[in-house]
């Protein structure tokens, strides 16, 4: 390696381990002369290493290293003012070949003030930046593709829902119309998470509009006079999880759907309250209505369908349902 003039100052030790460091490195003093690199930073951005030593770190190359923002915080560095932390910047060089580069520079200080010298450690990322960039693509046409599922899904459940409908409609045994009427309330509040959850483009779900959603939609189909029945919602700005939303919608729709049925007999008037609230990690969900009331006794109905899809997510969501009376009505609530 040949010295410069100011390089008789440094350690044959101290130039030699610069000289054969794997990382890209320049040392030059405080007026940016380089006097040494390693022989990864020639490599790696095709200098010739004879070419360097003495050299002006704006001449180096074919001059793509003659930046004027770059130079102004070397200058900082060398006065003591700033260091380079990090600093990315692109690169362009004689072949137009644009690089993405991350610098560190730093003064070492050798307690002269007259010997300022810096060194400067340049890492080449352009091919990790292309690939996160391409992951992030990738990411983002994968979110598209699934809430473009998440929308036909939607979509055809509304379609299953309609066939039902027209089926309860033709069938003479009130027990199968029942039937049918229940699977197609179920088809719509699964249908009404799935648009939720395209809605929600991949993140937290606010629970407010998506409870109002749930309830609008199971309202529409089962309530024949909105003056005689209604469905109050009252959520805080509490949000969630996707897969979270899904089972509390449907414990929701369970649980009103169950009120309807069986709160209100005999065409009776009255009002079904949801209530959601959150605090930390822990939150409860209840349904209550002002209606007749749970049976007891002989005339106490065995667990259905619907209490035991209840109680099923319940569990899966570390949560516990209890039934109190309402008095008048029922009150169930799942608390976590």
């Amino acid at each position: 390696m040949t010295i410069a003039a100011p390089v008789h100052l440094e350690a044959a030790s101290t130039l030699a381990v610069i000289a054969a460091s794997k990382a890209p490195l320049v040392f030059m003093d405080g007026n940016l002369i380089v006097i040494a690199v390693s022989r990864s930073f020639c490599t790696t951005f095709r200098i010739d290493p004879a070419l360097t030593t003495g050299t002006r770190f704006s001449d180096l190359g074919g001059g793509e290293w003659d930046l004027p923002q770059l130079s102004s915080l070397l200058n900082a560095t060398a006065s003591g003012f700033a260091e380079i932390d990090d600093y990315e910047m692109d690169l362009i060089r004689a072949d137009g070949n644009t690089r993405r580069l991350v610098l560190n520079a730093h003064k070492l200080e050798y307690g002269d003030a007259d010997n300022v010298r810096l060194l400067l450690a340049v890492n080449d990322v352009t091919e990790a930046r292309a690939a996160e960039a391409l992951k992030d693509d990738l990411l983002r046409e994968k979110g598209i593709l699934l809430q473009e599922v998440q929308h036909r899904v939607a979509n055809s459940l509304q379609i299953i829902a309609s066939v039902l409908m027209q089926s309860a409609r033709k069938v003479q045994s009130e027990e199968v119309r029942g039937y049918l009427q229940d699977a197609q309330h179920r088809v719509l509040s699964i249908a009404a998470v799935q648009q939720q959850l395209a809605a929600s483009r991949l993140g937290d779900v606010s629970l407010r509009p998506y409870f109002l959603q749930l309830c609008q939609s199971l309202g529409a189909s089962m309530i024949r006079d909105p003056a005689q029945l209604s469905i109050d919602v009252t959520v805080d700005d509490s949000s969630t999880r996707a897969e979270t939303s899904v089972s509390l919608g449907l414990i929701l729709t369970e649980l009103v759907i169950n009120a309807l049925k069986h709160a209100f007999p005999n065409n009776r008037n009255g009002k079904i309250s949801v209530d959601y609230r959150s605090k930390g990690d822990g939150w409860t969900l209840s349904v209550a209505d002002n209606g007749v009331g749970m049976p007891t006794g002989a005339a106490a109905n065995k667990p259905g369908l619907g209490t035991g899809i209840v109680e099923a997510l319940s569990r899966q969501l570390r949560a516990e349902m209890t039934v109190t009376d309402g008095s008048p009505g029922t009150i169930i609530s799942v608390t976590r």
